[in-house]
């Protein structure tokens, strides 16, 4: 179980750590509200993920492959969610009021996971690697598999708010913060046409 968790961590190491759609929205929620305001999105996120990668590891992804749709539509549907909370980023960064912008919600977790398609692939590649090396049988290797994956993710994700909230700490003026809004505004604008682009 060691060599599979080291692997995994290695594998999942550039996918995790690096800015994506998932640790650009938590690090832009925990610089605008505060690494506690972020929890109940995180919970809302990492339970959606537990979910979804063990539905793909126990055969999701085979009836994926029966409506290749599926995806793009999850590409366009998430990539106008992103862009959506980026633009009340940037209202709030206009209008300067918490009455626009208000901390992400457990709901607002799960929905950002189930409209990432590239979540899907990650999930779906790092099964075709590693559940043959696994020395348990299926059913527990996909669970110790997901399990290391979700905490994975919520470690590199706790990392995103936390950098997200101490940044914060130096724009406390109403002008500064209203520029760390539309900055945050704006790179999760970026990550919401690479993921319709891509």
């Amino acid at each position: 179980m060691l060599q599979l968790t080291i692997a995994l961590i290695v594998f999942l190491f550039p996918l995790a750590y690096s800015p994506g759609p998932g640790n650009m929205f938590f690090a832009a929620n925990g610089a605008r509200f505060g690494f506690r305001s972020t929890i109940p999105a995180t919970f809302g996120y990492h339970i959606a993920t537990w979910i979804v990668t063990a539905a793909i590891g126990f055969g999701f992804t085979a009836a994926l492959d029966k409506f290749p749709n599926v995806f793009f539509i999850l590409r366009i549907a998430g990539s106008l969610y992103v862009l959506w909370i980026a633009w009340n980023l940037f209202r709030a960064g206009a209008l300067e009021g918490d009455s626009v912008a208000k901390p992400a919600t457990f709901v607002d977790g799960v929905v950002l996971l189930i409209l990432n398609p590239k979540a899907y692939v990650i999930i779906a590649l790092m099964f075709t690697q590693f559940l043959d090396q696994s020395e348990f049988g299926a059913h527990i290797a996909v669970v110790l598999i997901t399990t290391i994956f979700t905490f994975n993710n919520l470690v590199a994700f706790s990392i995103w708010t936390l950098i997200g909230d101490k940044i914060a700490g130096y724009f406390r003026t109403p002008e500064s913060a209203q520029k760390l809004n539309i900055l945050f505004g704006g790179i999760l604008a970026l990550v919401g046409v690479w993921m319709l682009l891509s």
